[in-house]
């Protein structure tokens, strides 16, 4: 399969390097020194994107304009959801995304909605949420947090919104973002009592199984038209 690399930093090059391992070619290299070409970008079979919030819709759209299925790593772009769908089914074409590709954090958002159903009769803990990363993450907080948090809001019933803050609203889950050199990523969830503390927690330890997720989820979308998140890979 070839595969057209959308951003080249350390993720991109931790993409290359599995996409090789198992048996893929790298047809392009796109990065802010080298812009999308949407001629050498038709060539490949499908097109993984790890960039910039601001850059990412451009992406997107000439992915799908060239007929070559792509995989969204980039968060914070979420708002122009309906925009993008429209157009992946007017085209007919593949669109894969996810807050996070890794198969262990994909098991720990649903950790976190059964822990959470658990403790819904249980208002006298006080939930919240805390992530870091790298200081190179640019999005605060993390698309990871953001599903996370919004696991909480669809099991706690008290619970409405989130807010990148400490808070005292009991109405909102709360994420503390920290951003600290050579994370790969770390999440928590605590529910907290006058008594005791309940903790949840994934740790990265590298990028290799964002990378990994990131390969098998372009395996799957370059046969599969439409929508698809990790749920669609892991069933």
């Amino acid at each position: 399969m070839n595969i057209a690399l959308i951003g080249y930093g350390k993720m991109g090059k931790a993409i290359e390097k599995i996409a090789l391992d198992r048996g893929h070619t790298i047809s392009a290299r796109f990065d802010s020194k080298n812009p999308v070409d949407p001629s050498v970008l038709a060539q490949a079979d499908v097109a993984i994107e790890f960039t910039r919030p601001d850059r990412v819709l451009a992406h997107i759209f000439a992915a799908i304009d060239n007929q070559v299925p792509i995989v969204v790593g980039t968060t914070g772009w979420y708002e122009h959801f309906d925009e993008v769908k429209k157009v992946v089914k007017k085209a007919k074409s593949g669109l894969f995304y996810a807050t996070n590709f890794s198969v262990g954090v994909n098991l720990f958002f649903d950790l976190n909605k059964k822990l959470a159903k658990l403790m819904n009769p249980h208002l006298e803990y006080a939930v919240q949420i805390e992530e870091i990363h790298h200081t190179e993450k640019l999005d605060s907080p993390s698309g990871t947090a953001i599903t996370l948090a919004e696991g909480l809001i669809d099991r706690l019933d008290d619970k409405n919104s989130w807010v990148n803050q400490e808070t005292t609203n009991p109405d909102e889950v709360a994420i503390i973002s920290k951003r600290v050199p050579h994370v790969p990523g770390t999440h928590s969830i605590t529910y907290t009592s006058g008594i005791d503390q309940i903790e949840i927690k994934h740790t990265a330890f590298s990028r290799e199984g964002f990378a990994l997720g990131a390969v098998l989820a372009a395996e799957f979308i370059a046969k599969n038209k439409g929508i698809h998140t990790m749920k669609s890979l892991l069933n």
